[in-house]
């Protein structure tokens, strides 16, 4: 019955509600597969109609995500439809960065590409450096590269947080990120520093919600509060790069208190162990071994040396101790807590540099010790450790840490991460209930035992390396240097640049390649890395090393560069040979353990992407023509001995096929040809239709007993071995002092056979402690900290991965240009206010941003959205979108050489130990940009779609369900592009061809139906566009000289 309303006294009929069908179905088909959006890998179900992706949502059965999905993944359809799609294969006609392009079929693509690599490999196969950036098949591309045979492979960790993976892989055996987690459902007090928020955000947003709903107090570090830090119980805005001192803090007041777990440190950890104190010696620092190679601690009870592996141990912890050969040691705990209890170490000495107040450095270290000692909990879980003593519960302590990019971004990264561990051991938060877990296939032996390979005698021309190009480094034999001590890599990886460079240095391979150091090489082969732009530090400096030519023969410095990506990213115009990709839903994919799993701390798991959607475009997956040039180079891994291709079914064939091992393939569920076995087994036919069957992915869950203390836990180190994630059943020993480090110290005063150069004795001296320390970031120690008296940094929105996020078209909704955030305070300071136009500057040079001032910020610190400024005519964006206009990068600011030393060497800006890049180390001054444009600067010139438009023939996105509407779209972008089309064949200016079709008025009104040309770029066209400050490929962003 219709019901009335009564307005102003008067009855009048309601209105009738329409029908709206609330339940009828999205497509006709659901597939699910797994999400490429971020790093999470969550599962998805992908609803499609008509054979087109109409919607995305989460999968509820899927271990990362049970169903929650963020923005990022539900906007995945626009990146699967978005105008920026490569369409063909692509050979370079005009000068490099010009865009100008000849579409090629791939036969002629593949001809070419296998030309130039057939000639390296049979010469000098270390003329090839293939790296790979937003690489999720690192197992495959690793692998490649090896039997191709050079050492210059390494994916994008070296940039990204190889510190973070390095410090906790010597140090426990596992580490923060992909390789562990927090307790979520034990875990009374969490502390999470520097978290990007666009990685692993469904898993963490779930964690969070578990932690509020118990009441867990939450804390967040981190010089600025976002989205993370908006829902933590206390903020601390924290001064960058200074972490470690914090951390170091927190340590002094835990050891002045005696609030440790000291039988979890000699139980799990090397804290028992002799150092021998020899100044001057070859074993000076040294761990004391016996005649077997164990290392030792003294028995209180007997006074005897034993083995550290001696069950029921009573260790002396402090004192001298004489070896039987008259050598001093002294344990390593004595020698651990000297160092923290340093005055240097006391709240009151690190209140001002870190920002954060004694007191309140001392109330958090307190509320920890509280919640370990006084809080613990046990789980009523029977478990017997290494030595086969059955404990009847799990003792836990319920403070879980959590870290990320925001403490391994820095220049003392790599011992600031260390630090943290520290921590973790000393309050026994290290896989016990409540505090961090290991994921499996962790932990590893510590460090992993693989070593890397590419020294001089390992590449031969025509032969696979013996091992492979990344490792884990334990002496100065390991390193890939020569006699001479000259790096064998590209990117100085593992040599007195950066011994421990367990993920390489992608970031300098560019600039040693044009600087023809170590070597000049022949051929770049890159993957998904826009190393033109937001993935490189000092741009303008990249962007000229790309184009450099020899000035004695006129040929590229870098003479061919083959480049591969789904998208036309700043990077294309800078390749001679595109190979395009295909987007995440028309691929196939394997998210392995040998690599980048997907597990979680009750057990391991990996996935598939399989192709949910057939490309419309003349593009292939890159893992599948990478496999077809193994197979036409002649690699014999590819090659069967007739000369067939061995993997004829590309991709899908490897995953099934490929075996690293006995039964150990890419995949581990449903191996063995009934597949009815897990991680071991031989080749299942039927293993793909398994995982589809099953949502994309295989998850493994560990019996009970298993679950934690899996560093000691004898059942799970007895399944881990016969799977073979353990290569022994040695016990895994927690490392508080990392004896690797020491041996490189001991060789930069001289001993043993290789020593590094005499320029990098003192550095190799100073910052390979093996016990964790804090110091001062690299580029605070070179500038003057009065000229440039503020910290610069990025976030990364959790809306957005990258580049890729930032061009899609519903996310750009969100965010479509960056401010630079500034404390109100600061801004009165400097008489700045809201939407100012200011320059930053720092010695490298300066960019030009709007200001947005804001609380929440650490007040002598600025910051911005990561990698939302665009080059103009990238990624198929509108010429006047706002991420060229009123978009900016920090990068352009930051160097990627520090400058010269002594002796006229220049260290990469990166961390010394591992070669991680010192991305958040940058010093600015800011100052309002009076009497100029508004507009973001330097500006760099327009860059040229290539061949046309840059969307020809793109398919619209399926708006609505009525054919009427898709009839239009279709129409309206078929007639907007045909102008286009037409100005192509006549010769009209790029300027003419750049134009996207969304400028059409019609199609402009698309907004909400996914039109490139969203709310906020409509309102940068009513904007004065700034000059073009730069007619030439690289700006004119002033660079301090070397």
């Amino acid at each position: 019955m219709q019901q009335k309303l009564i307005i102003d006294g008067e009855a009048r009929q309601a209105p009738v509600e329409p029908d709206v069908p609330l339940s009828d179905p999205v497509g006709d088909t659901v597939k699910t597969t797994t999400c490429y959006m971020c790093a999470c890998r969550c599962g998805i179900k992908v609803h499609l109609k008509d054979g087109r992706v109409r919607y995305i949502e989460g999968n509820r059965d899927h271990p990362v995500n049970r169903g929650v999905i963020c923005g990022k993944g539900a906007s995945g359809i626009m990146q699967h439809y978005a105008p920026s799609r490569l369409r063909a294969p692509l050979l370079r006609v005009g000068p490099r960065g010009s865009g100008e392009f000849k579409e090629i079929g791939w036969e002629e693509a593949l001809g070419i590409a296998t030309g130039w690599l057939s000639r390296i490999r049979a010469t000098d196969p270390r003329q090839l450096a293939f790296f790979t950036g937003r690489d999720q098949s690192q197992s495959l591309t690793g692998w490649w590269a090896m039997q191709f045979g050079t050492p210059n492979f390494a994916a994008h960790g070296g940039f990204c947080s190889v510190n973070m993976a390095a410090a906790g892989l010597y140090t426990f055996g596992g580490s923060f990120w992909e390789f562990g987690e927090p307790d979520w459902d034990h875990a009374k007090y969490f502390i999470m520093f520097g978290v990007a928020e666009d990685h692993a955000s469904n898993p963490i947003k779930i964690g969070l919600g578990k932690l509020k709903a118990r009441g867990a107090k939450i804390v967040v570090v981190n010089p600025v509060r976002t989205g993370y830090g908006a829902i933590a119980d206390e903020w601390i805005g924290i001064r960058p790069g200074t972490d470690g001192l914090f951390v170091g803090a927190m340590i002094h007041e835990l050891l002045a208190s005696q609030r440790i777990d000291l039988e979890y440190l000699v139980r799990y950890s090397n804290a028992p162990a002799l150092v021998i104190d020899n100044p001057g010696g070859a074993d000076h620092g040294l761990l004391a071994r016996g005649e077997k190679g164990e290392v030792l601690v003294k028995d209180r009870r007997s006074g005897e040396l034993v083995g550290i592996d001696a069950p029921d141990l009573v260790p002396v912890l402090d004192g001298e101790v004489v070896l039987p050969d008259g050598r001093r040691t002294r344990p390593v705990f004595e020698l651990m807590v000297r160092r923290f209890l340093a005055p240097e170490y006391a709240p009151e000495a690190v209140a001002e540099r870190t920002g954060i107040a004694a007191a309140e450095i001392r109330r958090i270290a307190t509320e920890l010790a509280e919640t370990a000692f006084d809080k613990a909990i046990a789980l009523p879980q029977p478990w017997t450790d290494w030595h086969g003593r059955r404990h009847e519960s799990m003792v836990g302590r319920p403070v879980a840490f959590h870290a990320m990019r925001g403490i391994s971004a820095h220049a003392n990264g790599f011992q600031t991460c260390r630090l943290l561990h520290i921590l973790q051991m000393l309050l026994g938060a290290i896989e016990t209930p409540g505090s961090f877990r290991i994921k499996p296939p962790y932990p590893k032996s510590i460090p992993p035992r693989v070593k890397p390979r590419g020294k001089p005698g390992d590449v031969k021309p025509g032969s696979p390396l013996p091992g492979p190009q990344l490792g884990f480094v334990t002496m100065p034999e390991d390193l890939l240097v020569d006699e001479a001590g000259t790096p064998q890599r590209i990117d100085k990886a593992y040599s007195w640049d950066a011994p421990v460079a367990a993920h390489g240095l992608m970031h300098m391979v560019i600039t040693n390649a044009a600087n023809g150091d170590p070597y000049p090489i022949d051929t770049l082969f890159m993957y998904m890395a826009n190393m033109s732009w937001n993935s490189s530090m000092n741009v303008p400096a990249v962007i000229e090393h790309l184009t450099a030519r020899n000035e004695q023969t006129g040929e590229y410095k870098i003479p061919r560069i083959i480049y591969s990506d789904a998208y036309f990213s700043e990077m294309v115009p800078y390749a001679d040979l595109i190979l395009p990709d295909t987007t995440y839903l028309e691929r196939w994919d394997c998210i392995s353990l040998l690599d980048r799993p997907i597990s979680d701390a009750d057990g391991p798991a990996d996935a598939i992407r399989h192709p949910i959607v057939k490309p419309d475009r003349d593009v292939r997956g890159f893992q599948d023509v990478l496999i077809d040039l193994g197979w036409r180079v002649g690699l014999a891994a590819f090659t069967k001995p007739d000369g067939s291709r061995r993997f004829p079914g590309g991709y899908p064939d490897y995953i099934v096929n490929h075996e690293r091992g006995p039964g150990i393939g890419p995949l581990a569920g449903w191996r063995g040809k009934d597949g009815e076995s897990f991680g071991k087994g031989e080749p299942n036919p039927d293993q793909l239709n398994r995982y589809i069957a099953n949502g994309g992915f295989h998850h493994h869950e560990l019996e009970p007993e298993q679950r934690y203390m899996k560093h000691a836990n004898r059942a799970y180190m007895e399944w881990a071995h016969a799977k073979g994630f353990l290569e022994s059943m040695d016990r895994l020993v927690m490392q508080l002092y990392c004896e690797p480090l020491q041996r490189f110290r001991l060789a930069a005063d001289g001993h043993g056979a290789i020593v590094p150069p005499e320029t990098h004795r003192q550095r190799i001296t100073t910052y390979f402690d093996p016990l964790p320390f804090w110091y001062e970031p690299f580029e605070e120690q070179a500038v003057d900290l009065s000229a440039f008296p503020m910290h610069a940094i990025t976030q990364r929105p959790m809306h957005m991965y990258h580049s890729w996020g930032s061009q899609n078209a519903w996310l750009r909704q969100i965010t479509a240009a960056n401010r630079l955030y500034m404390s109100r305070a600061k801004g009165a300071e400097l008489g700045i206010v809201d939407d100012d136009w200011v320059w930053i500057t720092s010695h490298q040079g300066r960019v030009k941003a709007q200001v947005k001032l804001m609380e929440g910020v650490n007040n002598d610190t600025a910051w911005t959205w990561n990698a939302i400024g665009k080059r103009s005519g990238a990624w198929a964006l509108d010429p006047a979108a706002p991420e060229a206009t009123r978009g900016f990068l920090l990068n352009h600011l930051i160097g990627e050489l520090l400058p010269r030393r002594a002796g006229g060497y220049r260290f990469s800006n990166s961390d010394p130990i591992t070669g991680q890049a010192a991305w958040y180390d940058l010093r600015v001054r800011i100052e309002k940009a009076v009497g100029e444009p508004p507009g973001t600067s330097p500006r760099f010139e327009r860059v040229k779609a290539p061949a046309g438009d840059g969307t020809r023939g793109c398919p619209p996105f399926p708006s609505a369900p009525r054919k009427s509407s898709a009839s239009s779209s279709i129409s309206t972008r078929a007639s907007a592009a045909r102008p286009a089309q037409r100005a192509a064949k006549s010769g009209t200016r790029a300027a003419t061809r750049l134009r996207s079709p969304t400028r059409s008025p019609t199609a402009r009104t698309r907004t909400a139906h996914g039109s490139i040309a969203c709310t906020a770029s409509r309102l940068a066209r009513a904007r004065p566009a700034a000059p073009c400050i730069s007619r030439a490929p690289a700006c004119t962003a002033r660079r301090r000289p070397a």
